[in-house]
């Protein structure tokens, strides 16, 4: 009996003309942080996203501090965030020394619960970050009237949306601030990397400023900020302009996947996954993430160990940042229950999603998962 081959929970595609683009910029000698390519890249992401700045930068991490910190978010403010997202989003506010108030999920879209943003609101309130989860937009409307409302700043992390409209209006184009991320395992990847968005002049200069050191202007080596080195370079440019050329068919073939998987789950009374469809948007599908449920509540671990045992890698939803171990050590968010982001955290995983998927590995995929989820 032949073994099936692995199948990892993401493979990006790099194809011969994004290797080649590569080549040309490390030939060219100029492969650090100065360089054509970036500019261009950036120039291009603004085109993509409406916005009429974008700055590069070395990953979604550093584009999400820099965010924070251009502002100018301090100690005396609160900045709102859904407890289940990635760990990022809570260092970037902690890192600021700001404070981090959470707030539970949708059930059905699995991100901020835009109900509950309204009970967290106080005097000190600065902004709402705001990621994107999965694949499904937030109902940008409705956020960007309690923004106007009460007078916040928004931060649009859109880490996981390149190529993603609500209602036809691209995602990254939100906010006073928006950002992305390059990693591998986005729609489009230079290894890592990052992009902080905005259409004020302003606030993109300090943004500038930020991700190189805050480097005076009479005396180089004399620092008007406490900043980090966050560049971004000339050969990550060169991959992610090669990359977003392909954006259109990528988008396609990550709703093909997504519905794929839809299509062959929805009928499985054990899971809960994400809709495919709102009056807003349709579901881009970043990942496929399903939710196990009635017997299988609770079993996400042993799920996932039966499916490698398959040679099929999965991954486990993000955990809430109020039971990260971290912010227990520090004393943060004791007593917070947030039980709709508990139920995902502890029952949700993703499957394989990644662009390099062919179509028999889905068919193999979907049936090995429905013959455990039986």
């Amino acid at each position: 009996m032949i073994k099936k081959k692995f199948i990892p929970v993401n493979t990006p595609i790099i194809t011969n003309r994004d290797a080649l683009e590569v080549y040309k910029v490390v030939k060219s000698g100029w492969v650090s942080s100065s360089g054509l390519k970036i500019k261009e890249f950036e120039k291009k992401l603004a085109q993509f996203t409406n916005r009429k700045f974008a700055s590069c930068v070395s990953n979604g991490t550093a584009a999400l501090e820099i965010a924070v910190k251009s502002l100018g978010i301090n100690k005396n403010d609160e900045v709102i965030v859904p407890t289940f997202t990635i760990i990022s989003n809570a260092n970037a506010v902690l890192k600021n020394f700001a404070k981090v108030v959470l707030v539970d999920s949708d059930p059905i879209t699995w991100n901020i619960n835009i109900n509950d943003i309204k009970n967290k609101i106080t005097s000190k309130t600065k902004a709402i970050m705001l990621p994107h989860i999965y694949g499904f937009p937030n109902d940008m409307k409705k956020i960007i009237n309690i923004c106007k409302k009460n007078k916040l700043y928004l931060i649009e992390d859109a880490a996981e949306m390149i190529g993603q409209k609500f209602n036809n209006l691209p995602c990254g184009s939100f906010g006073d601030i928006s950002t992305f991320s390059f990693y591998a395992n986005k729609h489009i990847t230079t290894g890592e990397g990052g992009a902080v968005l905005t259409n004020n002049q302003k606030l993109n200069k300090k943004i500038n400023e930020l991700r190189n050191l805050s480097f005076g202007k009479k005396n180089r080596f004399n620092h008007t900020d406490l900043s980090w080195n966050y560049r971004f370079t000339n050969i990550q440019a060169a991959l992610g302009l090669s990359q977003l050329k392909r954006i259109k068919s990528i988008v396609k073939r990550k709703r093909e996947i997504g519905m794929f998987y839809y299509n062959n789950f929805k009928q499985n009374p054990n899971l809960q996954i994400q809709p495919c469809k709102l009056d807003y948007a349709s579901n881009i599908y970043w990942v496929f993430g399903i939710v196990l449920k009635n017997k299988f509540k609770n079993k996400s671990q042993e799920i996932q160990k039966k499916l490698l045992r398959k040679n099929i890698e999965t991954r486990s939803f993000f955990w809430p940042i109020h039971k990260q171990i971290i912010f227990k050590k520090m004393g943060l968010f004791k007593k917070e229950s947030y039980p709709v982001a508990e139920n995902l955290s502890k029952n949700g995983f993703y499957l394989p999603s990644g662009l390099g998927l062919s179509n028999k590995q889905l068919e193999y995929i979907v049936k090995i998962t429905n013959k455990v989820l039986n």
